[in-house]
This record gives structure tokens, sequence and C-alpha cells, in this order.
């Protein structure tokens, strides 16, 4: 018998420990502002608080944050994390975020679906009658039609024969459901590290597009190659743990990549920031007057998008540092501001 009392006593124990422990309560206005919301995400991976996310996401619905797709990709990354990072309790925090407004919740059906956890068709399914507004949206991504993020990547130039049969009308194979990497997706890798602070998939996949900051084919390419390598720099400089975890992994890739990885630590290292911005910007003036005869016109990294000009501060923010030099407010920079803050910096 005191053997059965000593075994649920453990028991018991462990149930304890593994149980979350009780959220700190929130300060006035904490969740008053996108800055203020985005400052409580930045510190989130180092006291990790679940219970207060379903609050979070409400408050940033009731900004109107989510009403702008291409600049909420942050947010949205950072629902996913914590979905990972808490896959038992994730039915109770899910139905905490909801109801939302129809317009806001394709965040949430991104969310889980982004999350990456095993049994993220069930959850989805789950909630599919909570998210009426998004029923296609759900369908699509509970069929494969929509790609989640471990199936981002680009997608492979057709050779010279593949182009040959396409003209005439063979080798139509069907197309792999791709998640096309730019700028709203590195947000929402930032995010994703926001909730986790881990390697994969937020910290891995950016660094999967560093070698675009050395294509020589295609503008959009090497300016989300710079992005990725500049803002892993600027984070590395602030966050020992990520500095440290870059270091650790450069030996893994092959040579190329390592290469770049190592120039990404050393700038980290040293805060020689301004260079990387200078070599990609050359970068990016050499590809346009040589390039194979681009018609648009993308002038400099101001052209991408605002997410690519929000991008900057939710790399820093990701650090903990929102302001490290560049005049925006996450996700409402202006394209003029960003484009001219970055040609006066040449």
């Amino acid at each position: 018998m005191r053997g059965v009392i000593a075994s649920l006593a453990i028991f018991f124990s462990l149930v304890a420990l593994a149980a979350p422990a009780p959220a700190a309560p929130l300060r006035p206005g904490q969740f008053a502002s996108r800055e203020a919301v985005l400052a409580w995400m930045n510190d989130y991976r180092h006291h990790r608080e679940p219970g207060h996310v379903p609050e979070a996401v409400h408050a940033i619905s009731q900004l109107g944050i989510f009403k702008d797709p291409e600049n909420a990709g942050a947010f949205v990354g950072f629902i996913a994390g914590v979905i990972a990072t808490n896959p038992g309790p994730a039915d109770e925090l899910i139905s905490r975020m909801l109801p939302l407004p129809p317009e806001d919740q394709w965040a949430i059906v991104q969310a889980i679906a982004y999350s990456g956890i095993p049994g993220w068709k069930p959850l989805l399914t789950r909630f599919a009658e909570r998210l009426p507004a998004r029923r296609l949206m759900v369908e699509k991504y509970l069929s494969g039609q929509l790609a989640t993020l471990d199936q981002a990547g680009f997608e492979k130039s057709p050779g010279t024969f593949q182009k040959i049969g396409g003209f005439l009308g063979l080798h139509k194979e069907k197309k792999p459901v791709l998640l096309t990497p730019n700028a709203a997706l590195l947000d929402v890798l930032w995010g994703y590290y926001m909730a986790t602070g881990a390697f994969n998939p937020a910290i891995s996949d950016i660094i999967a597009l560093l070698p675009l900051s050395k294509d020589r084919d295609d503008v959009e390419r090497l300016t989300l190659g710079g992005m990725a390598k500049y803002t892993l720099a600027a984070n590395g400089a602030r966050d020992a743990k990520l500095l440290a975890m870059l270091k650790s992994v450069a030996k893994y890739y092959p040579k190329n990549n390592k290469a770049i990885i190592e120039e990404v630590t050393e700038a980290a290292e040293t805060v020689d920031l301004a260079r990387l911005r200078k070599e990609a910007l050359a970068s990016i003036e050499e590809l346009k007057r040589k390039g194979p005869g681009y018609k648009r016109d993308i002038s400099m990294w101001g052209q991408i998008g605002e997410g690519a000009l929000a991008l900057g501060c939710i790399g820093a923010a990701a650090a903990g540092q929102i302001e490290f030099g560049i005049p925006c407010v996450v996700g409402g920079a202006m394209g003029s501001a960003g484009l001219h803050y970055w040609e006066t910096q040449k």
C-alpha cells in the first residue's frame, strides 16, 4: 500500500511539474497598441505565458492588425509558434482566441496550419465550424491545396528539354504546392521565433534564404536574401543565444552556405551591419544594370512592399530591440519613408 501511495505521490508531483505556471498579471496597457503587443511578444520566449496569448489575439484583432494580411505575418507566426509549443492545451487556447470577426478568422486558420504539430489537420477540422467565414481556406489546407511552412521553397526552373516538352504539350506534370518565400513569410518566421526561440523551423528556414543574397538573376530573390542576411546579423548582434545558435550550426552546411553564415556571425559580433546593407544595395544596383532585361522598376528595398520595410523592425524586435535606426513603425512603414532611408544610407 505504501508503495502505491509513493507511486501516486511521484505521479502527482510530475503532473504538477508539467502543469503550466499561472500567468503573471498583465500590466495596464500592455496590449493597448501594436507596439505594446509586439513588445510583449518580444519577451515571450524568455517568460512564456501561453495563458495570455488569447488576450493578445483579441487585442491584435481589435487593433485591426489582421485586416492587413501582408503585414500581419509576424503575429500569425507567433500564434503558430505558441500552438507548436503547447500542443496539449492547443484546443483550449484556440477556443479562447475565438470568436473573431469574419475578416480576421483567416489568421487562426493559417496559424493552425503553420504550427506544424502532428495533429494540426484534426485540430483545424475541430474548429472549422467556429471559423465559418474561412470554410474554403480550411478545405484547401486540409486537402493540401494551400502550402504550410514545411513546404516553403522556390519552384525549380525547368531545363531546356522540359521547356520544349511544355511547348509541345508534353511533360505536363502536376506542380508541387509550395509556399514561395517573400517578405511576408520572413515576418512569419521571425514571429515563430519570438514564440519558440527554437532553431526549427524559423531560423533554419531563414538560413535557407541566405544563398539568395548571391543571386544574379532575380532582383526579388536577391533582395529577399539580403533581408534575411541583414536581419539575422542584426538580431545576432543583440541576441546572444541566436548568435551562438548560428555559430554552432554553420559547420553542418555546405561550403558556400557556411561562408555566408560565417559572414553573418562576423557582422553580428563586430556590429558591422552597415557593411551588409551597403553590399546588398550595391548587388541590387549591379543586377539592375547587368541583369537579363528587367523592365520593372524595383528601386532598392523600398518597392518590395510594406512587408519588407516592416521586416527590419520585426527582425530587430525578435531580439527585443524594436528601434535600431530605421524610421518605421512595425507594419506601418510608408514606402516613401523607407525608400528615402535606404537610399540615404548608401
